[in-house]
């Protein structure tokens, strides 16, 4: 009798246990640690990013951090960011019609994929603010 009851108590405890760490692990969710690269699009730098105006701290709180960080013959610092996105579209057509005892039906189902590539390059200047900047979208 008493060992139905120890494997009675084990078992509550161990529910009580598999339902806290069920609502604890749904309780924390997951966040990028900043979405900020996902906002580099052509129009966002061209309303950010200003020769002889902005600076590196503002461009990288906006934008984050860049792929690769080099730079040139004269020691100023290059910074180079690559973005892809991509897009997927799901097209549909269907059609049906009948003439006298004739009949046609039709189906066509595909998708559409594009591609688009950003690329920007940003030269500053010994005071930490942006000299130039060069950028290129490419969609395929």
């Amino acid at each position: 009798m008493k060992k139905s009851i120890d494997c009675v108590r084990l078992l509550r405890r161990g529910i009580v246990l598999a339902i806290l760490l069920l609502f604890s692990s749904c309780a924390s969710v997951i966040e990028p640690v900043t979405t900020a690269n996902s906002s580099l699009t052509q129009g966002s730098i061209e309303m950010y990013l200003h020769s002889g105006k902005t600076t590196k701290p503002e461009f990288l709180q906006r934008f984050g951090s860049p792929n690769v960080v080099t730079r040139d013959g004269e020691g100023r610092e290059i910074w180079s960011y690559q973005r892809a996105m991509q897009a997927s579209e799901k097209e549909g057509f269907s059609s049906f019609w009948t003439l006298l005892l004739f009949g046609q039906s039709q189906d066509h189902a595909g998708f559409k994929n594009s591609s688009t590539m950003i690329t920007l390059i940003i030269k500053f200047n010994s005071h930490n603010i942006v000299e130039d900047f060069n950028s290129r979208t490419s969609c395929f």
